[in-house]
C-alpha cells in the first residue's frame, strides 16, 4: 500500500479528473502527424554523401511508393550537414519549396524538418552520432492506434515525495536502447516511501521543460508495463515544501510504439524493488 500522500493531496474527485485530462492531451500527442506513432524510419549517416530516397539502397531509405527511388543526397562534413535533391525533384522545408539547405540536428534544439508529400525526416544527434529520422504522417501505426492501456487512476500512487538536492549538480550516467551511455545532469533525488519502505530516484534536467525527468523502472516492467521502463515528470517543489510524484501519469517511452527510437533507459539507482501499478501499461506486447 502507498504511504506518502499528505494533507495537500486533492479530493480523489479532482484529482481523477486531473488525471483524465492528462490522459487525453497524452492521446493527441500521440495522434499528432509528428508523434511517436508515424516514426517509420532511423538511418545513421556516414561523413560525406548520403543518398535518400525510396531505392533499398539507399543510405536513407523511405517508404516505397511514397518518394522517388533517389530524392536527395545529405552531405555530412564534422557536424555540418546540407541537403541537395535530386534533378527534377524539390522538398519543403519552413513552408518553401526548396532544392537544398543546411541542415539543423536536434541537438541545436529544434532540428531543420524535411517534407515531402505525407513524409517528413529529420537530423538528430546522439552523442556525435548524426542519423535521420523518418515519419510517415499516414503510418499503419498510426491509422490503427485505439489509444493506451493504463492502470486504474488511484490517488493512492500521487505521493509527496522528499527532495534532497544535490550540491553541486550530479552528473548521473544513462543508458539507452543503442548500447550507449550519457552523462545527464541531475538535480537531487526525490525520497518517498511505498508499503513502509523508503525509496528514491534521481532526477534529471531536459532542455526546454523547467520540470525534473524522471526514468524508472520497477517489478511491473516486463509484465504489465514495458521491460525499458517509464517516464514520468515531476514539477520542482517551493522551497520547504514535498515534491508531488505522481505515478497515474508514468507513461511509456517511444520505444514502445516504434523500433526506430532512441531511448534512455533507467539507471540502476533508479530501478525501484517494488511493483509501481499506476500509470501506462504496455502497448501490444512490448
Amino acid at each position: 500500500m502507498v504511504v506518502g500522500a499528505g494533507p495537500s493531496s486533492p479530493e480523489p474527485a479532482a484529482h481523477r479528473k486531473d488525471i483524465e485530462a492528462w490522459r487525453e492531451r497524452r492521446l493527441q500527442s500521440l495522434r499528432r502527424e509528428d508523434g511517436w506513432l508515424t516514426l517509420v524510419g532511423l538511418s545513421w549517416l556516414e561523413r560525406g554523401e548520403n543518398t535518400v530516397g525510396s531505392d533499398p539502397k539507399s543510405r536513407v531509405v523511405l517508404p516505397a511508393g511514397k518518394a522517388p527511388a533517389r530524392l536527395a543526397t545529405i552531405t555530412l562534413d564534422g557536424s555540418a550537414a546540407r541537403i541537395a535533391t535530386s534533378p527534377g525533384e524539390t522538398v519543403e522545408i519552413g513552408g518553401k519549396i526548396v532544392d537544398r539547405a543546411d541542415l539543423s540536428t536536434d541537438a541545436s534544439g529544434e532540428p531543420t524538418i524535411v517534407r515531402r508529400g505525407p513524409l517528413l525526416f529529420y537530423l538528430i544527434d546522439r552523442n556525435g552520432r548524426v542519423g535521420v529520422r523518418v515519419k510517415d504522417t499516414e503510418s499503419a501505426a498510426l491509422k490503427k492506434f485505439r489509444g493506451m492501456p493504463s492502470f486504474p487512476i488511484d490517488s493512492r500512487w500521487r505521493i509527496e515525495a522528499r527532495f534532497e538536492a544535490y550540491q553541486p549538480v550530479k552528473e548521473i550516467p544513462v543508458p539507452n536502447v543503442l548500447g550507449s551511455t550519457s552523462g545527464e545532469k541531475s538535480p537531487g533525488a526525490l525520497v518517498f516511501e511505498v508499503g513502509g519502505k523508503t525509496f528514491r530516484l534521481d532526477a534529471v534536467t531536459e532542455s526546454g521543460t523547467d520540470d525534473w525527468f524522471i526514468i524508472f523502472g520497477d517489478q511491473t516492467n516486463g509484465n504489465e508495463t514495458y521491460g525499458g521502463g517509464r517516464f514520468l515528470y515531476v514539477t520542482p517543489p517551493a522551497p520547504g515544501s514535498p515534491a508531488v510524484v505522481d505515478f497515474n501519469k508514468a507513461y511509456n517511452p517511444p520505444c514502445v510504439f516504434t523500433p526506430y527510437a532512441t531511448c534512455p533507459l533507467p539507471p540502476p539507482q533508479n530501478r525501484l524493488a517494488v511493483r509501481i501499478e499506476a500509470g501506462e501499461k504496455s502497448y501490444e506486447g512490448h
